[in-house]
């Protein structure tokens, strides 16, 4: 399966929507920078919001990024991962930020292939708070390939 169809066959919508306040996504030369993609859940790592809940968080975060950039390229095929940044509200002695960030980093592996496209570069950070109390931010770089 392509990258688009292994998307849809995880159940990711993908529908245009009217531009916003900001770009989500933009196209400069051969990539697509994505902004931020804050979280549905809100919470704080190390205060009663767990790694699994927060893994989920990180995914959220990535199925948006796809939407984002389905939305400006009209497709995933054709894609490479090239980084992630992965933003993790945490308090101050949670140190397993990492493992938060491999629910987006999973999902891109699913899609693009963990040896292929989606085999990329990535920094786990944490962060004393982030918008809208948003468990996880997070944000890519791809490239457009051909």
């Amino acid at each position: 399966m392509t990258p688009q169809q292994t998307a849809e066959s995880l159940g990711i919508k993908f529908e245009k929507i009217a531009p916003g306040y900001l770009n989500l996504c933009i196209r400069s030369g051969n990539q697509l920078l994505s902004s931020g993609h804050v979280s549905d859940a809100k919470g704080k790592l190390g205060a009663g919001f767990t790694v699994e809940q927060g893994y989920a968080a990180a995914k959220n975060c990535a199925e948006k990024i796809l939407r984002s950039a389905w939305q400006t390229h009209g497709t995933l095929d054709g894609l490479r991962v090239i980084k992630v940044l992965g933003c993790v509200n945490s308090t101050l002695d949670f140190t397993d930020q990492h493992l938060v960030i491999n629910g987006a980093s999973d999902l891109l592996h699913t899609i693009f292939g963990k040896d292929g496209d989606g085999y990329h570069a990535r920094s786990a950070l944490g962060f004393a708070q982030l918008p809208t109390g948003a468990a996880v931010e997070v944000e890519a770089i791809f490239e457009i390939k051909g």
